[in-house]
């Protein structure tokens, strides 16, 4: 699915996604961005799109959602899209397949998980605990949502492989519509998924994963090193513009965040934008910044070891580049 955001095109995909403020005239230079899910939880990416930071730094984006973080690693290696919205598990799986291109991470956007788990029934006093021997809807093997929740249950002393049955061979996205029907006693889900079920009455809402994983490098922004080493320029551009939708968020309310924001979920009313939005405010999901630092890099390495998922230890300097980043902080602070 995609959103051109350019003065010719309107709202042809509202399902997904709405207009933009931006205008860009005629000489911005054309950027395709792939995201992994359109979801709220990306909510700096959209106060960019929306309040037109990206025309005022010379770029014209377009906004393609992989469903997906394999998904967005074929098409950015492919070609197909120019920068990478993903967890950075999948930079370090392909530098382990030895590429002659590979990826390199840029800017880090969030620093927590941005799924919850939702129970069939209400749950006041839920304890992680509360998951043994049951029936949960997981995510992909070997992807930040999945590794996650594992790395969540063994901080509980729960063993992911015995204590309980999770299924990881249901589609990305798809866990939500297939939790009504089953039955599975949990889910995990993103946004406005995890809303949606307890608006229909049919789950509830019970943790938060990113609260309960701690500080985690979950989403990034990435490009083959052949992009970087052509377009420094670009990329600086659209790390500036990326840094100004952080700055609004941190500045301002849930609610001011959501209206900003609501031409992206069309389908979604202004009260429940508010409501997902204050979640994941309350539970410091956004940097204030964009540079994704060594710490951070290292837990996920360790979360993916931990999963059984990383192939060698990688070195943080050749997937790690906080140039942009930094840059664009240094610019934004300055008076």
């Amino acid at each position: 699915m995609k959103k051109w955001i350019s003065l010719l095109l309107v709202c042809l995909l509202g399902l997904m996604t709405g207009c933009s403020k931006q205008e860009p005239a005629a000489d911005l230079t054309p950027v395709t961005l792939n995201e992994v899910a359109h979801s709220i939880f990306y909510a700096p990416q959209y106060v960019a799109i929306e309040n037109g930071y990206f025309a005022e730094e010379g770029i014209d984006l377009t906004l393609v959602t992989g469903f997906g973080a394999d998904k967005v690693a074929t098409a950015l290696v492919s070609g197909e899209a120019d920068i990478g919205f993903m967890g950075s598990e999948s930079s370090i799986y392909i530098y382990n397949q030895n590429p002659e291109d590979y990826i390199v991470n840029f800017a880090q956007l969030t620093q927590r998980a941005g799924n919850f788990l939702v129970a069939r029934e209400p749950m006041e006093n839920f304890s992680w605990e509360d998951l043994k021997g049951t029936y949960v809807l997981g995510g992909r093997k070997g992807g930040m949502p999945q590794m996650v929740f594992e790395f969540i249950l063994k901080k509980n002393n729960i063993d992911p492989a015995t204590d309980l049955s999770i299924d990881q061979s249901i589609d990305f996205g798809s866990t939500a519509a297939a939790f009504t029907s089953n039955d599975a006693q949990f889910t995990v889900e993103f946004e406005p998924s995890a809303t949606a079920l307890e608006t229909e009455g049919v789950g509830h809402v019970v943790a938060s994963l990113g609260e309960a994983s701690g500080y985690v490098p979950y989403t990034a922004y990435s490009v083959k090193q052949s992009y970087l080493s052509e377009h420094p320029e670009i990329l600086q551009a659209f790390t500036n513009a990326l840094q100004k939708g952080m700055d609004f968020v941190q500045s301002h309310t849930p609610e001011e965040i959501a209206k900003v924001i609501q031409p992206q979920f069309e389908e979604t009313d202004l009260e429940t934008i508010t409501t997902i939005v204050t979640r994941y405010y309350e539970q410091d999901t956004w940097k204030s910044d964009l540079i994704f630092e060594k710490d951070s890099f290292d837990l996920l390495q360790n979360i993916l070891q931990e999963a059984g998922e990383l192939p060698a230890w990688t070195p943080y300097e050749d997937l790690v580049n906080t140039e942009f980043a930094e840059k664009a902080a240094k610019t934004a602070a300055a008076p």
